[in-house]
């Protein structure tokens, strides 16, 4: 039977491990945002070489699982590379996750550069803007409130793949209910609490997307 006492007691437990979750989850966050700015507008501008090189790359990271993509790096690459090699699970992680999300979050804003009408840029090259001003006034506040609703999917995505993280050894919440399943055999208890940090972190993502949502509808 389901026993309440030991999963308030090991509910802390887990909890206290949500720091190293988050600062993962923020660090490959920040990273994957510029590396998927960066694929989109290369993307969106057709640059030569480098299109398809990040067309390939896309491709890649969003069709492989990214279990094998982070043991491929940790695993594999660190045998040639010292550097991989003596770098931290956290670090290694945190690089395999932007890694892979910026190629989704590329995608999610390529697609609202795309959505922007080119009536609009034509219009605003008419009045005699420059890029700088068309991209600034026009582009971006309309790119940002597409772009919104599947970056902050994405986000959400990157979070709960952190969990993949105590595979390689790091101590997160995935780490911490490994330890304590081991110590204690209730794995129901220990991975109910998993599950209820892992929702109450989501949901406080949830509220936080739909107030970004109505501030950018009043705002355009």
């Amino acid at each position: 039977m389901f026993d309440v006492s030991y999963f308030l007691e090991v509910l802390p437990i887990i909890a206290s491990k949500l720091s190293v979750t988050l600062q993962l989850a923020l660090s490959a966050t920040v990273l994957a945002l510029i590396l998927g700015v960066i694929i989109a507008v290369i993307a969106y501008y057709k640059v030569k070489i480098l299109y398809p090189v990040t067309r390939v790359y896309v491709s890649l990271m969003r069709g492989t699982p990214i279990v094998a993509q982070l043991y491929f790096f940790y695993f594999g690459v660190a045998v040639y590379s010292t550097m991989v090699r003596d770098m931290t699970p956290l670090v290694a992680v945190t690089i395999v996750l932007s890694l892979n999300e910026g190629a989704f979050m590329s995608e999610s804003i390529r697609g609202a550069l795309l959505s922007v009408d080119e009536g609009q840029k034509e219009a605003a090259y008419s009045l005699g803007m420059s890029n700088f001003q068309l991209v600034r006034r026009i582009v971006i506040p309309q790119a940002v409130r597409v772009a919104l609703p599947p970056l902050f999917n994405d986000i959400i995505n990157l979070l709960k793949l952190s969990s993949l993280a105590f595979m390689v050894g790091v101590a997160d919440i995935m780490g911490a209910a490994k330890i304590e399943g081991a110590k204690s055999f209730r794995f129901f208890e220990v991975y109910a609490a998993v599950m209820v940090v892992y929702w109450a972190v989501i949901s406080i993502l949830g509220f936080a997307h739909k107030y970004l949502e109505k501030k950018c509808a009043s705002a355009y």
